[in-house]
């Protein structure tokens, strides 16, 4: 890694309130972190990365992925919520081994990396043996990324819901084998199942385990008819809100509950292309914003839907939209006078605000000086993006994947010329479809998943959620 890295590009998103927008801009990285950012900054001793035509700006922050699916990547697009249920946890999950887990989040992460997503948080829930768990922290390691290990136990935890089975402590090792310090690339927080997954007793049991590993936590709230059991209430009677909790959705939580989040400081994460695919409810980011919670953005699941930020914003932004003119139609209003949510906004969800949500707000998030250099340029040289007009509408309405040019973690150019440079790619897919194969060689002893084929006709029987 250079020490002195200057970027020029046309446009400079920074998301910090007094930076704004350079159009062109420069920003003067030293040693990992940004010293300066500027229309000019009259540096010459620096090694230079010049993109006239690029949009350079914070990485994405993907704030709740289970990352240990992407070999199974868009089996499930067809499937509704029971089939999710069936082929996925009581069926393929079982069958992992701790080398499926390694590959399932390198390639995951690898593919985050490879289109902006330079923070992801990784939600890992299928850790059936301490190996795993070792193998899940070191396929994120392996990416060369910046993650969020959210320590989320294994099939135990997460059969015959609500279950009494307390969360495992092996995260109580992995904290001191591998999470000694903060000051690294891949930190630690804990995905708890909480009072819609888990019973009263375990919940409270897992948030005391929390606090004593001294951890964020991630919590699932507000999805589908589990979400209208008013978790976030009995979270709250029982002390456990907290500024260091993310919920993740939130959609069938009643307004009273989020205004409980928004008084406690708690971040929210919104998954909308999955949650709409899987009945979780509309997403909930109106009114998350109605009650002064400004969230994040997630993926979720690619064994279900693609795994880039753009498609995600894209969804997001379009739903909310959709809710607010029906909303204005019903009041007899044919034009609203203005749209409340902007692409601008959903920039800052799926970067400044994913920070926050993972507590990396003061590392990352945005472009400013002291912040460590997670950033991404955007080519804007492609016919779909000429002339540039308006940069927050091209990265949300326009880009995708193939126009990430350039990704750097903390410094570090880990994407140039739009091939990333340090994860072995062959290898990478190579490993994942004898990953595929395996579990697919699997599937006729396994009567929940007998049937289980690629192709895209393939559909296990259903749990009702």
């Amino acid at each position: 890694m250079a020490e002195r890295v200057l970027i020029e590009a046309g446009t400079v998103l920074t998301m910090d309130p007094d930076l704004g927008v350079l159009a062109p801009g420069q920003i003067l990285i030293e040693d990992g972190r940004i010293v300066d950012v500027g229309a000019d900054l009259g540096v010459t001793d620096a090694e230079r990365i010049e993109m006239p035509d690029a949009i350079a700006m914070p990485g994405f922050v993907d704030t709740h992925r289970h990352t240990w699916q992407a070999p199974l990547r868009l089996l499930a697009s067809d499937w509704t919520l029971g089939h999710y249920l069936m082929g996925i946890h009581s069926g393929f999950s079982k069958h992992f081994r701790p080398q499926d887990t390694y590959i399932g989040n390198l390639l995951g992460t690898s593919e985050a990396l490879d289109s902006g997503i330079t923070t992801l948080l990784d939600w890992s829930h299928n850790l059936r043996t301490p190996e795993h768990a070792d193998a899940a922290i070191e396929g994120l390691k392996d990416s060369g990324a910046r993650a969020v290990f959210a320590h989320g136990s294994g099939a135990e935890q997460w059969s015959d819901l609500p279950n009494d089975v307390p969360h495992s402590d092996d995260v109580k090792r992995l904290r001191e084998q591998f999470f000694s310090s903060e000051d690294q690339l891949v930190t630690l927080a804990m995905a708890l199942r909480g009072p819609q997954f888990a019973t009263k007793e375990a919940t409270l049991k897992d948030y005391a385990l929390a606090r004593e590993v001294g951890t964020r936590i991630t919590v699932h709230v507000g999805d589908g008819e589990w979400g209208r059991s008013r978790p976030v209430e009995w979270l709250r009677d029982n002390d456990l809100l907290s500024d260091q909790v993310t919920y993740v959705h939130c959609n069938e939580l009643a307004d009273d509950e989020l205004q409980m989040i928004a008084d406690s400081g708690g971040t929210a994460s919104v998954a909308a292309t999955v949650e709409m695919q899987m009945g979780h409810g509309w997403p909930a980011t109106g009114r998350l914003l109605d009650h002064g919670i400004r969230p994040s953005l997630s993926i979720d699941v690619c064994s279900s839907i693609g795994g880039d930020m753009f498609g995600l914003m894209q969804t997001a932004i379009s739903s909310q939209r959709a809710l607010d003119n029906a909303a204005a139609t019903e009041e007899g209003i044919s034009v609203v006078d203005e749209l409340r949510l902007t692409c601008k906004d959903m920039v800052e969800f799926a970067t400044l605000q994913g920070a926050r949500a993972c507590g990396l707000d003061d590392k990352v998030g945005s472009l400013a000086p002291g912040k460590e250099a997670d950033v991404i340029l955007i080519r804007t040289d492609s016919l779909s993006l000429t002339p540039m007009n308006n940069p927050w509408g091209a990265v949300v309405y326009a880009g995708h994947p193939g126009n990430v040019d350039t990704v750097l973690v903390k410094g570090r150019v880990v994407k140039r010329d739009g091939k990333l440079l340090d994860v072995d790619v062959d290898r990478v897919r190579r490993l994942a479809t004898e990953t595929r194969d395996y579990l697919l060689a699997e599937a006729p002893e396994d009567p929940t998943i007998a049937g289980a084929a690629v192709g895209g006709e393939w559909i296990p029987e259903q749990v009702r959620a």
